[in-house]
């Protein structure tokens, strides 16, 4: 244990520390000193929220967050784990403070007199914090990259029970201390996520260190198409006010999906090797993704869930758990980058792709080597091969696999046994450009 301890990183996170505090005060403060500076400083507030009870003791949960932000440092065990945790909490402040900056709003009505203890942590408070800094909060923000940050290190269900109800009770004390609107909560929270998206915490690429500006010219005009999606909506949320400032949600994740298709591709999405999200992606998508389900099911309603391409092969739509059940719990392999295969579904793969463009030629060999790779485990069980609506990146996996692993004399001949079990794909000549990469000599050999 001492041994363990040992090797922790003090040094550096003591030297987070001494950046993060200065950074803090400076840029919160500058933002503050902005606002006072300017003529007409808005507000924006429902009415109903004067009905929101004031609470003097909820500023004792309030206050927690600065212990738990200093300690969190101090509990990496990893200089890794440490800088990615350290790189959220400048990323939250630094966007939060610009947006104080950029539309400051403030607090549109004072707090009654407080006295007893309260008192004291009111008037600490006071001393650095204006009624301005608003949307989006960054307390909601910091709430959410140290919930995210302190449940790695806590197994018990009671002791989950306690983070949750603590959590809970600092992003509670933003309204009922009077601090903040409600719209500042939403805000700040969907800037937490976006800092824990950024940056995840395993060892994996981080999203600044994933972007490539793509030069497929069809991924920009799908980007154009979702960044005006983005707008759309954005306007909608602004011109409509009250709840149709929800609309902002699905504006944020259509213009991440739009950076996804220029340059964070298939990662952006951060679905793992087995089908599943990262919790802060399914957030921050959620409205995209609920937008991609149901257009899944407009498309292929009526269509069998899968057809068998060749015995043990199985190629369709991505399965709900009943199908999965129905269908003789074969094994998943998905091709979907922006839908999670079911849960509880041992043994499942995924290779994520991004919706209707065409990967490069390695991208559907590796998909080919996991479809053969489950197919070796599967132990005579059959493997269902899966994407959004089962038209395009799955059946161009499925004609990979045909044409290296099965007994296809070719590219051609692959994607012929596939149209003739599943019809309704569809492949642009771009796919089988892709597919023909895969094996040139073979594909030579079939036309000669």
């Amino acid at each position: 244990m001492s041994a363990r301890l040992a090797r922790r990183p003090w040094k550096r996170a003591a030297a987070w520390l001494v950046f993060l505090g200065p950074l803090f005060y400076a840029t919160y403060g500058f933002a503050n000193w902005w606002a006072t500076t300017r003529a007409h400083v808005p507000s924006m507030a429902f009415g109903w929220e004067r009905q929101i009870p004031f609470w003097p003791w909820t500023i004792f949960p309030y206050w927690t967050i600065n212990v738990f932000y200093a300690l969190s440092l101090f509990l990496a065990r990893s200089r890794h784990t440490l800088d990615r945790h350290a790189l959220r909490l400048v990323t939250a402040t630094l966007v939060a403070c610009t947006c104080f900056i950029l539309w400051p709003l403030h607090f549109s009505f004072g707090q009654p007199p407080v006295d007893g203890a309260p008192a004291f942590l009111f008037n600490a408070l006071r001393g650095f914090d204006q009624p301005f800094n608003q949307a989006p909060s960054l307390h909601i923000a910091l709430a959410v990259i140290l919930w995210d940050w302190y449940r790695q290190f806590i197994r018990p269900l009671w002791a989950r029970l306690v983070l949750h109800v603590w959590a809970f009770a600092i992003c509670a004390s933003v309204l009922t201390t009077w601090q903040h609107h409600f719209i500042d909560i939403p805000t700040g929270a969907l800037l937490g996520l976006f800092c824990v998206w950024l940056w995840p915490l395993e060892r994996v690429v981080s999203m600044p260190r994933a972007w490539r500006v793509t030069r497929d010219p069809q991924r920009w005009k799908l980007a154009g198409f979702y960044a005006v999606g983005a707008v759309l909506f954005l306007a909608a949320a602004l011109y409509g006010g009250g709840i149709a400032l929800w609309l902002a949600w699905p504006a944020a994740s259509l213009a991440l999906v739009a950076l996804n298709y220029i340059g964070f591709g298939a990662r952006g999405f951060q679905m793992d090797g087995h089908g599943r999200m990262g919790w802060a992606a399914r957030w921050l998508f959620a409205p995209y993704r609920l937008g991609a389900a149901v257009n899944a099911w407009l498309w292929t309603r009526k269509l069998p869930a899968s057809v068998e391409v060749v015995p043990g092969l199985r190629l369709g739509r991505r399965p709900t758990h009943a199908e999965w059940l129905a269908a003789g719990r074969p094994r998943l392999m998905s091709l979907c980058a922006e839908l999670q295969l079911p849960s509880g579904v041992p043994h499942a793969r995924c290779v994520p792709l991004l919706d209707l463009t065409v990967p490069p030629p390695v991208r559907l060999q590796r998909a080919a080597a996991v479809i053969e790779g489950q197919r070796r485990a599967a132990g005579g069980a059959a493997v269902w091969v899966c994407c959004a609506l089962g038209f395009s990146r799955s059946a161009a996996a499925v004609i990979a696999w045909l044409d290296r692993y099965g007994a296809a004399g070719g590219v051609a001949q692959a994607e012929d046994a596939v149209r003739r079990a599943r019809p309704q794909i569809v492949l642009r000549r771009a796919w089988r450009v892709s597919l023909e990469a895969l094996n040139p000599a073979a594909e030579t050999r079939s036309h000669e």
